[in-house]
């Protein structure tokens, strides 16, 4: 099979654009695992409720970037309330309780969307402002996708100057790795814990109105995608947010390529990445040896 260089860039770019929403989510699971230590299996849930809720809104109003504004606030909000009334009283009891929980937790969510607003879904569209295509010297490319691609940068780089530049941002980097430390010095763990799934996610919400666009709106939506998010967050390493853009990025582009070369091995190819890394490195491109014991 010959493929034309114009064609490679273009399948390079859509995968990056993937990777992007990998990367969104899987920057989501790390903060709240790296943090708290909770594997968040309800994290795909949020993503649907943020992507079925960004759809609902911008249907009513029109206006997708009052969507975009809103989406995060609100799942934030349930993250929020789960962490402090469902997540915070199995602290301390090991790492399945808060798993088995959030399991749980997904399928309510998953049931509520479906009560609200059927089983189908919500039909979706791209914002009129951010339809067309982009001459990028090697062929059109979509502008929403070039959109999302920029906008994931912009999150990314704003999440790295809180968690590097703000105070807040150093007592979260401190408290993962030494949580009883910044106890003794007096700041309130359980507040910070609250603030970090919050953020989680908010984070989550938002991938999924941004993702909106390009995929099937649906209740069930956040299931494959979760499996895959996780996918990215072993292969960058548990808790490592540098970790999962650089896989999220990664497995976009091999499944991006997979499709071009060998469309039926596309879904199988991420799980062969996730493999192969971990033979050679089980912690991951990032992570720490002996995290999750």
């Amino acid at each position: 099979m010959t493929v034309s260089f114009d064609l490679l860039a273009m399948q390079m770019l859509t995968g990056i654009a993937l990777g992007a929403i990998y990367a969104l989510l899987a920057i989501g699971l790390s903060l709240i695992f790296g943090m708290l230590t909770v594997v968040n299996f309800a994290h795909g849930a949020f993503f649907m409720v943020g992507a079925m809720l960004g759809v609902y809104f911008f249907t009513i109003t029109g206006n997708f970037w009052f969507s975009l504004l809103l989406v995060p606030i609100i799942t934030g909000s349930i993250g929020l309330l789960a962490e402090r009334f469902l997540v915070r009283p199995l602290y301390g009891r090991g790492i399945d309780y808060p798993l088995l929980l959030t399991f749980g937790l997904s399928y309510v969510m998953i049931e509520a969307m479906r009560v609200i607003f059927g089983v189908e879904g919500i039909p979706s569209s791209t914002p009129e402002l951010l339809r067309g295509s982009v001459d990028l010297g090697f062929g059109g490319f979509p502008l929403y996708r070039l959109f999302l691609i920029v906008m994931t940068g912009a999150i990314i780089l704003a999440l790295w100057l809180f968690l590097e530049r703000t105070r807040f941002g150093l007592i979260i980097r401190a408290g993962s790795r030494d949580p009883e430390i910044v106890k003794i010095l007096g700041v309130d763990v359980a507040k910070v814990w609250l603030i970090v799934f919050g953020i989680g996610t908010a984070i989550a919400g938002l991938s999924g109105i941004l993702a909106s666009p390009t995929r099937s709106v649906n209740p069930e939506m956040g299931v494959s995608i979760l499996a895959e998010s996780f996918v990215v967050t072993v292969v960058g390493g548990m808790g490592s947010l540098m970790g999962a853009v650089v896989a999220g990025l990664l497995v976009g582009v091999v499944y991006s390529l997979t499709s071009l070369f060998a469309p039926a091995f596309a879904e199988l190819s991420i799980f062969v990445l996730m493999a192969v890394v971990l033979l050679f490195r089980p912690q991951g491109f990032f992570g720490k040896a002996g995290l999750m014991s």
